[in-house]
């Protein structure tokens, strides 16, 4: 462990932190802070506490009692086997940014954190360290490690000294956390039960805020496999809950090497794990968990598990060109397969239209909308005739809430909506509905509505980058530039890795004339997407308004070759053809745009740029189309008259 050097000034936000996950597993930083802070601010401000509810409780759970929940989902309340939602690796995100603005509103001038041991600290701290640095302004963080961590500018201490020589003992009571090499040396010369015994007692010792981190450390070493079997699939079952699947990911094999293979318990560790090891990624490794599931039973469950699990590795590819469809729909088959011949009704009626739900999805990528709806429809059908009415709410929820979306893109916007009410009534402090629900209701021209429903999203979930995206597309329609740019800004704030912030924000800087500005965001948006088509349009745009048109031409011409259906991309660079005296390249670009999507400025561009070759009759129509569809727009209308009159 690092001897790390006490800061004179300013004050300590807490004492000095072993920041090693082994401690308190996720959030061990972040719950010592909270330690700190929290009872103060119950006496100063308990208004801000209740704020803060879901991400304290969520990353200090030894706090709960202190901090009552506000915001209550329905999933917390139900048994094991009818929570069937895993958070995204994304909502950690959204609990470090809650906690940031938690711990940036309790302090009062400048304080300091001093962490030891980050490079051993769980992502859910190093996620947090990061969005401390990055958003209070009056914290420096002090960080003991052999190496810098990644992303996270600080000041890195490693001011190790020379340690007296420790025992056995003394690495048990530091939980293994120590750096004392003569003390891990002596603990591995003990015979096996005298370690055992030092390990039950320091486990005895520690209360149950420990047990996502030491207390189970030693319970997998003491003398009772048992205990330590229960107490790491209470872990799992926790992280999964709360969507530490990186914790879920190091702690399942743990559970996987003592549970009995092919039993009740060993699956489920299996299930667990494989979810996590997918959310994250690693998709080949959960495949070898299913697979090894497969031979270990024959559990007629546990294989249409299997299959489903397997379908979505394929299915939920992030990238479109890696996902393999075709051995997707093989999977999911089979699991339908399987769970169609379930004896009992209430499980065959869940998991079969779990599966059901599963192939729709498979059915959408492959663009097949109105079988994907059939298939949604006949699951909601299942659980409507075979479930208990108060059985599975989470899994009505969800398929009434894919059922909106499907309903929304097949034109039925009416019914989307009933569905999207009907999925929130469920459950009104699930966010991700209300954004769903704004979307359709922006769509549909109702604005007030739409924000109302993005704002609730804000209110329901610890802090959101996509609640404020769409807050900001929706001013941005309404032509607010200044509060959809502010929106934008909080959004990068909270994430400054969500390139279409950056995409917008330029955007919007440019028609601001901000060109500066909007130069960095071209330039961040395209570190992140090196090929994003908006950004070289954006960057068009930026040069053509500077003179500079060889590399306006350059960057337009990338933005179509990333995107050929990019329509501002053809009529922006059909502005900057018509401007260096290519009248007919204008005429054939803004075609191209027109092609794409009807505009009335692009009309009436064509109809400028067409009146420049002496194509007056084909402009005068280009004039009348304009007009038709921006009947009040005067600069079309005076425009039209003279060529009417001419």
């Amino acid at each position: 462990m690092a001897a790390l050097r006490a800061l004179e000034s300013p004050p300590l936000v807490a004492p000095v932190v072993n920041g090693h996950r082994r401690l308190r597993g996720p959030y061990t930083v972040g719950s010592a802070i909270l330690r700190e802070l929290v009872p103060v601010a119950l006496e100063r401000s308990p208004d801000l506490v209740a704020r803060h509810d879901i991400e304290i409780r969520a990353a200090a759970p030894d706090l709960r009692p202190l901090v009552p929940l506000r915001r209550d989902t329905i999933e917390a309340r139900l048994p094991e086997n009818e929570r069937i939602l895993v958070p995204a690796p994304r909502r950690t995100l959204r609990i470090a940014n809650g906690l940031a603005e938690f711990i940036r509103d309790c302090l009062s001038g400048p304080h300091a954190l001093i962490v030891d041991n980050v490079h051993q600290a769980d992502p859910t701290d190093r996620e947090l360290l990061a969005v401390l640095a990055r958003r209070v302004g009056d914290l420096a963080l002090a960080l003991g490690s052999p190496q810098r961590p990644l992303d996270i500018p600080m000041t890195v201490v490693d001011a190790a000294g020379d340690h007296d020589s420790g025992s056995a003992a003394d690495y048990v009571a530091a939980d293994g956390t120590g750096d004392d090499d003569s003390a891990h040396q002596a603990y591995l010369e003990l015979p096996a039960a005298e370690r055992q015994r030092l390990h039950d007692l320091r486990a005895a010792e520690l209360g149950e805020e420990f047990a996502l981190g030491a207390r189970l450390y030693h319970l997998e070493h003491g003398s009772d496999p048992e205990a330590a079997l229960q107490a790491l699939w209470a872990a799992v079952d926790r992280c999964v809950t709360e969507g530490f699947l990186h914790a879920v990911a190091e702690l399942g094999p743990r559970g996987l090497r003592l549970a009995e293979p092919g039993s009740d318990l060993w699956w489920r560790f299996t299930q667990r794990t494989a979810t996590a090891l997918g959310g994250l990624g690693r998709r080949d490794r959960a495949r070898e968990l299913y697979d090894r599931a497969r031979r270990e039973s024959m559990d007629p469950v546990v294989h249409a598990a299997c299959a489903y699990g397997t379908a979505m590795l394929d299915a939920r590819h992030p990238d479109p060109e890696q996902r393999d469809l075709g051995r997707a729909t093989g999977w999911i088959n089979e699991a339908v397969a399987i769970s169609t011949l379930l004896p009992d009704r209430r499980e065959r009626a869940f998991k079969l239209g779990f599966d059901q739900n599963g192939r729709a999805l498979i059915e959408l990528r492959q663009g097949r909308v109105t079988s994907a709806l059939d298939l949604v429809e006949s699951a909601i059908d299942l659980a409507e005739r075979d479930l208990p009415a108060d059985a599975h709410p989470v899994h009505r929820m969800v398929l009434l809430a894919n059922r909106a979306q499907l309903l929304a893109r097949t034109g039925r916007a009416k019914d989307a909506l009933r569905d999207f009410d009907r999925a929130i009534a469920i459950d009104p402090v699930f966010p991700d509905h209300y954004l769903d629900r704004g979307n359709l209701l922006l769509e549909l021209g109702r604005v007030d509505d739409a924000l109302a429903d993005y704002e609730t999203a804000m209110a329901v979930s610890p802090p959101m980058p996509e609640a404020y995206y769409n807050r900001a597309e929706l001013r941005l329609a309404s032509g607010d530039l200044e509060r959809a740019r502010a929106d934008l800004d909080h959004v990068i704030e909270l994430d400054p890795g969500y390139l279409d912030a950056y995409v917008n924000r330029a955007g919007i800087l440019e028609m601001l004339g901000d060109h500066d500005a909007a130069r960095r965001d071209v330039a961040a948006g395209i570190s992140i997407d090196p090929g994003n088509a908006h950004l070289h349009g954006v960057l068009g745009q930026l040069e053509t308004a500077e003179g500079r048109f060889s590399e306006a031409h350059a960057a337009f011409d990338a933005a179509l070759r990333a995107d050929p259906k990019l329509a501002s991309a053809w009529a922006n660079r059909a502005i900057l053809r018509y401007e260096t005296g290519d009248a007919a390249g204008a005429v054939d670009d803004l075609t191209r745009a027109l092609a794409i999507e009807e505009d009335a400025a692009v009309y009436f561009n064509r109809a400028t740029a067409l009146s420049a070759l002496g194509r007056d009759d084909e402009a005068g129509r280009d004039l009348r189309r304009a007009h038709d569809l921006a009947p009040d727009d005067p600069d079309i209308r005076e425009a039209l008259e003279r060529h009417e009159a001419g």
